[in-house]
Formats: structure tokens, sequence, C-alpha cells
């Protein structure tokens, strides 16, 4: 049996959760390589609904969770989502979740200074979720990140603040933003420390072991390759790579681990906040959209922008990142339309695009080409089987496939993690 590694095929917000809980019923290991608390996994099991930002999905099936080096971790956000999910009757201890011991850490200075420049940039937001994601990311490749290994060192701790602080003091004060003080900050990870590091080991040692014994392993990614940082609409991304490529260093495997790559999309598109959006809709369609599918940030709670399925930008999503297969969800969210449109294309001044070019005024210029399709009046909600969905959504799902050139292997039918159409076990390889 292969590993698999589950990646967002559009702007995130796809539908991960219910997919990933699915797998993650079947896999050995769970382990999240990248991102941080700006995400969310939204996991239905039974009359509960788990919201998780960090906690790998496994640990709601009582797998094992790792979290990866690739991830950056808020240990208050983390403390308090084992607290939450612990008061709906999960255990998470030492025993269920391990975190890398290298992973770097997100300090309370990290969303201030993330939120004193969202509001310096006035009308020019980018859409960070203020958490202190790209903040914390900055220190890591500066090379003065606090680490969780170093909570047990305390004189490396205090010399690591002094230089964190030099860096970071400086930008909030240019901002007109409060600074920190380092006794404050020194005292808080100290008395931290106890909390988090018997969680704390060499993951890659416990998945190397886990590759020698056969066992499975899922690789768990947040966001989507639309907002990786190299490969999305920058610099309306996130701040780490979120293509199938980051689980081996974000994780600490060879790439030959990662197994299969299942790319995670919508039959329609969303997204949330800023930055270009060519199939966008700004009228009753897209409202609708947006109600009938529910379309609220799992962690913001912020409304998302909706829109037709962009088969040209999803396409560029299976090229870049890596996918076998494709995971399609919320097709039931489409039932009773009419008409249906699928971007194949863009316009930019005057000129024809079969990929989102890399430029800024480029994407924001994009105008969608679209394939109109035949809707279907009867109802996909609870579809287990192809024999049980109308012509016109079985023709839908096999023009997505043509365009976006590669398979749908499953097929989502509702947030219901059983109404899901299996066409290809994603395990099997």
């Amino acid at each position: 049996m292969a590993n698999v590694a589950v990646i967002g095929a559009q702007w995130g917000d796809e539908g991960k959760g219910k997919v990933v809980d699915w797998l993650a019923s079947r896999a050995d290991l769970v382990v999240r390589f990248q991102g941080g608390h700006n995400a969310g996994h939204t996991l239905v099991v039974g009359d509960q609904t788990y919201k998780l930002s960090l906690l790998p999905s496994g640990v709601v099936r009582g797998k094992i969770g790792l979290i990866g080096n690739g991830v950056v971790l808020d240990p208050e956000a983390l403390l308090s989502e084992i607290a939450k999910v612990t008061a709906q009757g999960l255990t998470v201890t030492p025993e269920n979740l391990r975190i890398a011991e290298n992973v770097p850490l997100i300090l309370p200075l990290h969303p201030a200074l993330d939120k004193a420049r969202e509001t310096a940039r006035g009308g020019d937001k980018i859409g960070t979720t203020g958490r202190g994601i790209g903040p914390a990311y900055e220190d890591k490749v500066g090379r003065r990140s606090i680490r969780l290994c170093d909570l047990a060192e305390p004189e490396t701790l205090s010399k690591k603040l002094d230089e964190l602080l030099l860096h970071h003091n400086s930008l909030l004060r240019g901002l007109g933003a409060p600074v920190f003080e380092k006794q404050a900050l020194l005292d808080g990870l100290l008395a931290l420390a106890p909390k988090l590091l018997p969680f704390a080991e060499a993951v890659w040692e416990r998945l190397d072991e886990a590759r020698h014994s056969g066992k499975r392993v899922l690789f768990e990614g947040a966001q989507a390759v639309m907002l990786d940082v190299d490969h999305g609409t920058y610099p309306y991304v996130t701040s780490s790579n979120t293509v199938a490529g980051s689980a081996a260093a974000g994780s600490g495997v060879g790439p030959d681990a990662i197994g299969m790559v299942l790319g995670i999309a919508k039959a329609y598109s969303t997204r949330v906040g800023s930055g270009p959006f060519p199939t966008e809709l700004h009228d009753d369609i897209g409202r609708g959209l947006g109600e009938r599918g529910h379309e609220f940030g799992t962690v913001t709670g912020r409304p998302r922008r909706c829109g037709w399925f962009d088969a040209c930008m999803v396409r560029q999503a299976v090229k870049i990142g890596g996918i076998n297969g494709i995971a399609l969800t919320k097709l039931d969210v489409l039932d009773g339309m009419a008409e249906l449109k699928i971007c194949t294309g863009y316009r930019i001044k005057g000129e024809v695009f079969r990929r989102l070019p890399s430029a800024f005024q480029a994407q924001a210029a994009a105008e969608p080409i679209y394939e109109v399709l035949e809707g279907w009046s009867g109802s996909t909600r609870g579809a287990r089987s192809y024999a049980q969905l109308p012509a016109a959504a079985v023709k839908y799902v096999r023009r997505i496939e043509e365009l976006v050139e590669a398979p749908v292997v499953l097929l989502s039918t509702s947030p219901d993690r059983d109404d899901t159409i299996t066409l290809r076990d994603p395990f099997a390889g």
C-alpha cells in the first residue's frame, strides 16, 4: 500500500476535512507538513463537528498525529485546540500526538507585526488572518526562530530572544505599534515548556521507522496550490509552499515517500480574502453558491467569494502540485442549476492564455473564457455510485477530468463522510 499526500487544488477551503478524515481512518500516521493555525479542516463524525487548525486529522480517528517541522506552531493556539477537542470527548496526549522538535514557534510578537503591517497597507491589504504566520516564516528563513527544542535550553532561549526582539521591535516602532519586553516573553515561554516538551521528538525518525515497517502515512496539507508562496497568485498567497513536494521537506522524508498525490477541488470555485479570482460571480448565482455551500472560513468565519469552476487554474495546480488524482467535492451544491460554466482559459488584453500568468497586473486583468454545460434537475446529494447520478452530472465530472488532465478518483456528494463515490483507492497507489 502507498502513502498519500492530500493538497488543495484551488485556493483552499475545498472540503479537505471530509476527505482527510476518510483517509485518516485507514492510515497509521497522519502528518501535518506546512502552514499554521491560519487554516482549518472541519470533520463531521457522528453528531460531533470538529474544527481543527493545527491538530492532524488522524487524532479524531485515534491515530497518531504528527506536526512536522514545516509547520509554524502557535503554542497557545495548540493548547487551546487540545482543550477544545478534549471537551468534545477526544484524548490528545504525547501518546497520540508528536511534534517535530525543530518546529518554529509563533510568539505574541508575530501576530502583532502581522496586524500592524496589514493596517499600514490600507486599501492594499493582502488579506492575512493576522495570526502571525508570515512573520514566523520570515524568522525561520532569517535564522532567528525560537524552535520547540529551544524551550529545553533556557540560556539558548534567552540569547535568541535578544536577537529576535532587536529585529521585531525595530519594525514595530517603525509601524507605530507597541513593542515587546524580553522578560515577559521569556517567562511565558518557560511556563509553556513543561506543557509542550513532552510532545517533542525527532519526527523524521518515527517516519523512517514507519516506512521500514510498511505503515501507511497520510501527509495532510493546508491551504492550496494557488496560495503557494512560489506558485500562487503572489502576493495574495500564504507564506509556505503548499504543493506536495513540501511534504518531504516539511516532515523529514525523501520525496519518494510521499506516494500518491490527491488534489481536492470543489465542483465550483471559492476564495477567502483578497487577490485575483477570474471566475468570481457578484450576482445571485454567486450568492446562491455561497448560501447552499455554507461558504464561511473554518478558522476566520469570513464569507468566501464564489464563482464557476476554473479548469484552467486546476489544470495548472495539477501540473505544479504533482497531483495524480482529483477528489471533487460539493457536487450537490450545483443541483437544480439550469446551466453551468467551466473556465477553459483567459483573455488578457486580447491575448488568449491557457494558464494564469505570474505577473500581478496580468492576473488582475484575466477575463475567463467559458464553456457552457447543461445542468441537472435531479439530486446528487448522498449518491454513493455513478449510477445514482443524473446523466448531466456525470457529463460535468467527465468534462472536468478532460480539462484538468487528471482523473476524478473520489466524488463527494454531501458532508457525510460515507457519501463518497470511490473510483480508485488512493492508498493503492
